[in-house]
């Protein structure tokens, strides 16, 4: 079933919980994120990103079928557009039936970003839809942050309040685009942080983050935790294994099929690790 973000979000906050958010880049990918969560029994968040967007060409291929697994889910699932720099990409993500939108204004100065993130925040909640956004840099995205850069309590409960977002990403010691599993958060900040902003906090460039980092993060405050490379790295892997093993492969279904399954595992394993099960 397709839900607004705030649905699962704030229920997953309240209770301690984390809530598992995913990167769709294909079809197999959107099938394998709905098909872990009914696994298991838990929601999930579907991003597709403004770089997925330009890499297809447009949004509405993806969305629309992404959409229709959504609604077809026997688990609460989000459609979330993420990483937008584009209002115009928020206004058509809005008609294409997204619950949730992440505007990413973090390259802009910060009156722009605050003047611009209340002018999204107005045009999704006049529709129904939660915005996420972005105060301080997070590590790695694009080559342009640094990985050193910390969120301050003060400044995001400020910014919070004068946006009016439904949820914060935050900058706690991940990186974006982390193949190996070794950031370290900082869970003192994490704690203030999360003391100190009324929405839930949201961790991006989870892929670097280890598995007892992840526990760690939610207890101490962290509630969506945004995970892509390293669930792709788990279906590139599937792919390179089965083609490397079988040189007269042609057939895409042989190899996605595989790759589809064992990106479903570990987005199950995951969900249910971050919900502290």
């Amino acid at each position: 079933m397709l839900v607004p973000l705030t649905e699962v979000l704030g229920p997953a906050r309240d209770r301690g919980r984390g809530l598992g958010a995913f990167n769709v880049i294909h079809l197999e990918h959107a099938e394998a994120l709905v098909g872990a969560a009914e696994d298991v029994g838990l929601p999930v968040v579907l991003q597709i990103s403004e770089n997925t967007v330009a890499w297809h060409g447009s949004l509405a291929p993806l969305a629309a079928a992404t959409r229709t697994l959504a609604e077809r889910a026997s688990v609460p699932v989000v459609l979330h557009l993420d990483h937008a720099v584009s209002v115009d990409l928020v206004r058509e993500s809005l008609d294409l039936g997204f619950t949730s939108v992440m505007f990413d204004g973090s390259t802009l100065d910060d009156a722009a970003n605050r003047s611009t993130t209340r002018e999204v925040v107005s045009l999704c909640h006049e529709r129904g839809v939660d915005v996420e956004a972005e105060l301080g840099e997070i590590g790695g995205k694009d080559g342009v942050h640094a990985p050193g850069v910390r969120t301050d309590p003060v400044e995001a409960q400020r910014f919070a309040l004068d946006t009016g977002v439904d949820a914060l990403a935050v900058a706690v010691g991940s990186s974006h685009a982390m193949t190996e599993r070794t950031a370290a958060l900082d869970l003192e900040l994490v704690v203030a942080i999360r003391a100190a902003v009324p929405v839930p906090l949201v961790l991006h460039g989870s892929s670097g983050v280890p598995d007892d980092g992840l526990v760690a993060g939610v207890r101490a405050g962290m509630t969506k935790v945004n995970i892509a490379t390293h669930l792709s790295s788990v279906f590139t892997g599937a792919v390179r294994h089965h083609l490397e093993s079988d040189a007269r492969l042609v057939d895409s279904r042989r190899y996605l099929g595989p790759a589809r399954s064992a990106m479903r595992a570990e987005a199950a394993r995951l969900l249910e690790l971050l919900a502290l099960r």
